[in-house]
C-alpha cells in the first residue's frame, strides 16, 4: 500500500457520505507530519461522524489500518484522523472557516481531487 492508495481510499469515503468542498493538499515539502491532507465540510454533527466512520471502516477493511489518533468525534464541529501520510480534516462550515487550514497551508500544493482519484499512478509522487 502506497501513500497515494491510503488518500484515494479516504478521499473515496469522504465523497460516499457527501463531504462537500474537498480538497486534497500535498505537504509533504511543508511538514513532516504527512504527506497529504485531506479537507471536507459537513452539513451537521452526524454527518461528519458519518464521514469519519466511513473513513475509519474503509482503512480498517483496506489496508486494516486504525488511526493513530481521532480528534473531535464526540463535539463533530471539527474531526480529525490521523493515518500517519494521510491526515483527514471533516468540519462544519463555521468552524471550516474559523480556522482556514487553506490558509495556513496556502504553499501546499493543491490536487484536483477527481483527477487524482482517476489515476493509475500509485506511487508514493503525487
Amino acid at each position: 500500500m502506497t501513500t497515494k492508495q491510503i488518500a484515494k481510499t479516504a478521499l473515496e469515503a469522504v465523497l460516499d457520505r457527501k463531504g462537500m468542498d474537498v480538497q486534497l493538499l500535498h505537504v509533504t515539502e511543508l511538514t513532516s507530519l504527512a504527506d497529504y491532507y485531506i479537507l471536507c465540510t459537513g452539513t451537521s454533527n452526524t454527518q461528519l461522524r458519518a464521514i469519519a466512520d466511513a473513513v475509519e471502516e474503509a482503512m480498517t477493511k483496506t489496508y486494516g489500518l486504525e488511526p493513530k489518533s481521532v480528534e473531535g468525534y464526540r463535539s463533530a464541529s471539527w474531526i480529525l484522523q490521523d493515518y500517519g501520510s494521510v491526515i483527514v480534516h471533516a468540519f462544519k462550515e463555521d468552524a471550516r472557516q474559523f480556522y482556514s487550514l487553506e490558509r495556513l497551508w496556502a504553499d501546499a500544493e493543491k490536487i484536483d481531487v477527481e483527477a487524482f482519484l482517476k489515476s493509475e499512478d500509485t506511487s508514493e509522487e503525487a
